[in-house]
């Protein structure tokens, strides 16, 4: 199986990318808005069709990009049916079996921290997605949104503790740079539910608990009650000067077929060294300016500004490294050719 675990620095959040590497049909779970283009990226260079998303509960801290992302790739949105959100294909209940070919899991309810509270578990049972039900060493909040640490308890050690010790848990959150855990070690180690605490210790802790309110609950839970569509329903702009892809690296591209058609209305910035072009002449791509990637930096007031920059090199690397330069030093309409070289045929 393939497996991904990426992360949203802002929101503390993880999401998750799983793939039959036979059927190369994927599930997401818990994408963020505002990283829908990274996923994306990783899909494509994965090779990966996204199937399905999935979101664990309506989330106050982040705005899913589920609604997003089926836009984009015609995937479907699954979710608890106690959340009750606009735009889902699948609304899961407890036990119910669901996956994409070759990726198999059942949901399993554990409400607590919210009402729609859903953890997803493979069917082999050696991985556990428990949302913020249950986190590394802790768990979701009761205080807001539904919550109920009685129910929360009860979710933890009769539902999720039931798994093997062995069952992997990846959480929707950490905020100290914990990445896995599993049910064994939670049982025995976890401080607010582990070694043997009872329902009265759990309680009383999480009563005790004085959290500031979610900064961006205002705004994020009526988004997710949407599946994170915004009110006027409309895309994110995107760059309209190109048909920019954007790597799982972060680095915008364009693919020399695009370059081929529009090489008039970019400005193209070769970043090889002079003895390199001199072995080795860009055929057919019409160079504008030539500046060696070590000498950009000191050198940008050199490149016209009227138009968009596309930088190329021989492997596509220097001129991703180029693009970063640029976007520092203010360029905003910037892009590397993807492969560089490489891809233009007799290099």
């Amino acid at each position: 199986m393939i497996f991904r675990q990426l992360f949203d620095d802002v929101s503390s959040t993880y999401t998750y990318v799983l793939a039959d590497e036979v059927c190369k049909q994927a599930l997401v779970i818990d994408p963020v808005f505002s990283r829908a283009r990274r996923d994306l990226a990783l899909l494509d260079e994965l090779g990966l069709e996204l199937a399905l998303v999935v979101d664990t509960h309506a989330h106050a801290d982040h705005i899913t990009a589920a609604w997003l992302l089926k836009q984009k790739t015609g995937c479907r949105i699954a979710s608890a049916k106690a959340i009750g959100a606009k735009y889902v294909d699948d609304y899961l209940e407890d036990g119910q079996r669901f996956g994409v070919d070759g990726v198999r899991m059942k949901a399993i309810a554990t409400p607590g921290h919210t009402d729609g509270c859903m953890s997803y578990v493979l069917e082999d049972q050696s991985m556990v997605f428990t949302g913020d039900a249950l986190l590394i060493r802790g768990c979701g909040r009761s205080d807001f949104q539904q919550g109920n640490a009685h129910k929360l308890f009860e979710s933890i050690t009769q539902r999720l503790f039931a798994l093997p010790d062995d069952c992997l848990v990846y959480p929707a959150h950490d905020y100290n740079g914990r990445n896995v855990s599993s049910i064994g070690e939670e049982k025995a180690f976890n401080a607010r539910v582990g070694a043997g605490a009872n329902e009265t210790d759990f309680v009383e802790y999480m009563m005790a608990m004085k959290l500031p309110h979610p900064k961006l609950i205002d705004e994020a839970v009526p988004a997710n009650l949407r599946s994170g569509c915004p009110q006027d329903g409309k895309l994110p702009e995107e760059p309209d000067w190109a048909d920019i892809h954007l790597s799982y690296g972060g680095v915008p591209e364009v693919d020399h077929e695009w370059l081929e058609h529009h090489m008039g209305e970019v400005t193209v910035l070769d970043v090889r060294l002079d003895e390199e072009i001199k072995e080795t002449p860009a055929a057919g791509v019409l160079i504008d300016v030539q500046i060696p990637l070590d000498q950009l930096r000191d050198r940008v007031a050199e490149l016209p500004t009227d138009k968009p920059i596309v930088a190329l090199c021989r492997s596509g690397r220097r001129s991703a490294m180029a693009v970063n330069i640029l976007r520092e030093k203010g360029f905003d309409r910037v892009a590397s050719l993807s492969r560089g070289l490489l891809s233009v045929s007799g290099h």
